[in-house]
């Protein structure tokens, strides 16, 4: 071991059931360094930092820190002896306010009341290193979004002494501008001292913040390199197992008539006005900053938040004003993809086969009744269209990765067989693999007719896949320009201020 690594996991081995999520794999982080863990979902990534967390126990395998034999009892263990986990998941108790979840699990008590002070200085610290002034300790998170959530998260690693600080996805949630505000973040960490392994599907942050990375593939140790010397053609190929030519594929797909309009729409809070249509074949994408009223948007179409006016008209002759619910839009042959599967987008109990069988179940009925054969049969052909890795249909969701469980919340939707596809984030959490197939999967549902809208914080996404694009600022949606007309710089420039880059 050289004398600037950190940690060390040699011949790390692990597997649940018949399923081995591990297999001999070696991994070496430096002091002082941000490592990039990369792989496909179900690569072992997740495993292996979980391995280190204490939360799974290996079957075999070393594990040195800081030059010490360790061997993580469990979470809070790994955490007292400078390991600092962010989840792809979040692990947050929504009940409670981000003070307190910050708290968790390091409180000290006198006479068994907490010493508060003690925290206040650190959990302002951390909040303040993120640039969110908005995140106010005494918030409760239930009441925050996604991406705030996702900061939370965060900050939780940032009030202790950290040895290694692991971030499995840390962006899937965050805009570019918190974003990159994470990194610096991180650049700041590393200067410190502090050892960070970062896992990330976008390669182009890997690109920007790590020194080194690591592929897993299947499972075992497929190359590792330094970041700087290696073409990102070689790192997908590493992880892919197979050369990738193109990374947002596009099929043909002819744009027809008006199908789906909505005309000045406003919510409770969130959107302010919106109109906008959509043809037959057609890709609209909505880019945005977090919180300018994408997701809300959405939402309020598909009768999930309440509408206080506006009009959805769909085929040209049917005006919903008023009261929605998903009921009626899921009747009305629209379907809705959350950007929060944990909570809304999946039921993680309940089994595979149910998952994506679940808005369907009428249509495979017989005499009311639904057999667990049709079922299964269903459920197995979406899963083999989508190549969703797992054991059996009938495992539970919660058993698979997160990019593979994304994959089940888009097949219930294909099953619904909708005309209006309403995809909040569609890709996230998701390996570049996953991404091309997912890619392929909307450009497949254009071709067929069906009209597509997309919320993405990913621009590259939106540019490579849409054919159309407008931009949210502060609830209010701008008109829509071909895909083409756009870039990178403009869509930002709207975003923040509001304006067309040529005013």
């Amino acid at each position: 071991m050289a004398a600037d690594t950190i940690l060390t996991m040699h011949n790390i081995s692990k597997a649940f059931g018949g399923v081995t999520a591990l297999r001999e794999v070696d991994f070496e982080v430096r002091r002082g360094e941000i490592h990039a863990l990369i792989g496909e979902n179900g690569a072992g990534k997740s495993t292996l930092v979980k391995v280190l967390s204490g939360a799974v126990h290996a079957d075999r395998g070393e594990i040195t820190l800081d030059g010490r034999s360790f061997i993580p009892r469990n979470p809070f263990h790994a955490r007292q002896s400078g390991i600092a986990m962010v989840y792809q998941e979040l692990n947050l108790a929504m009940h409670l306010s981000i003070e307190e979840n910050l708290m968790l699990g390091i409180e000290n008590s006198r006479f068994g009341f907490i010493q508060r002070r003690e925290y206040v200085s650190r959990i302002t610290r951390a909040l303040e290193m993120l640039c969110h002034p908005d995140l106010k300790p005494g918030m409760k998170v239930m009441a925050l979004s996604p991406a705030a959530r996702q900061l939370v998260e965060i900050a939780r690693g940032l009030i202790t002494d950290t040895m290694v600080f692991v971030l499995d996805e840390p962006t899937s949630s965050l805009s570019r501008f918190d974003a990159e505000h994470l990194f610096e973040v991180l650049k700041t960490l590393k200067a410190q001292g502090v050892s960070i392994i970062y896992i990330s599907h976008f390669l182009e942050e890997v690109q920007y913040v790590a020194d080194r990375f690591t592929v897993l593939r299947d499972g075992e140790t497929a190359g590792a390199g330094e970041v700087s010397e290696t073409p990102v053609g070689k790192i997908i190929e590493l992880m892919v197992g197979r050369p990738l030519t193109e990374m947002f594929p596009r099929k043909p797909h002819e744009i027809g008539d008006e199908f789906f309009n909505v005309r000045k729409l406003k919510g409770k809070k969130l959107p302010v006005n919106v109109s906008f249509s959509v043809r037959r074949g057609e890709i609209l994408g909505i880019a945005g900053l977090v919180g300018a009223g994408r997701t809300e948007t959405l939402r309020t179409i598909f009768g999930l938040d309440e509408i206080e006016s506006g009009d959805i008209t769909i085929a040209g002759n049917v005006s919903i004003e008023g009261t929605l619910s998903p009921h009626d839009m899921i009747n009305r042959d629209v379907a809705f993809l959350s950007e929060d599967r944990k909570n809304e987008g999946l039921a993680l109990s309940r089994s595979i086969a149910e998952n994506i069988t679940l808005s369907c179940l009428p249509k495979l009925s017989k005499f009311c009744m639904v057999s667990d054969a049709a079922i299964n049969r269903v459920s197995g052909k979406a899963a083999g269209r989508l190549s969703i890795k797992l054991v059996h249909v009938t495992d539970k969701v919660e058993s698979l990765s997160g990019g593979n469980q994304q994959k089940v919340a888009l097949a219930r939707l294909l099953e619904e067989d909708a005309d209006v596809f309403l995809l909040d984030e569609p890709t996230r959490g998701v390996d570049v693999g996953s991404k091309v197939e997912i890619f392929g999967l909307i450009g497949e549902l254009a071709s067929q007719g069906r009209s597509v809208v997309i919320v993405s914080s990913y621009l590259p996404e939106l540019l490579g896949v849409c054919d159309t694009i407008a931009v949210m600022h502060r609830g209010i949606l701008g008109p829509k320009r071909l895909a083409s007309e756009w870039d990178e710089f403009a869509i930002m420039n709207e975003a923040t201020s509001g304006r067309k880059s040529n005013e």
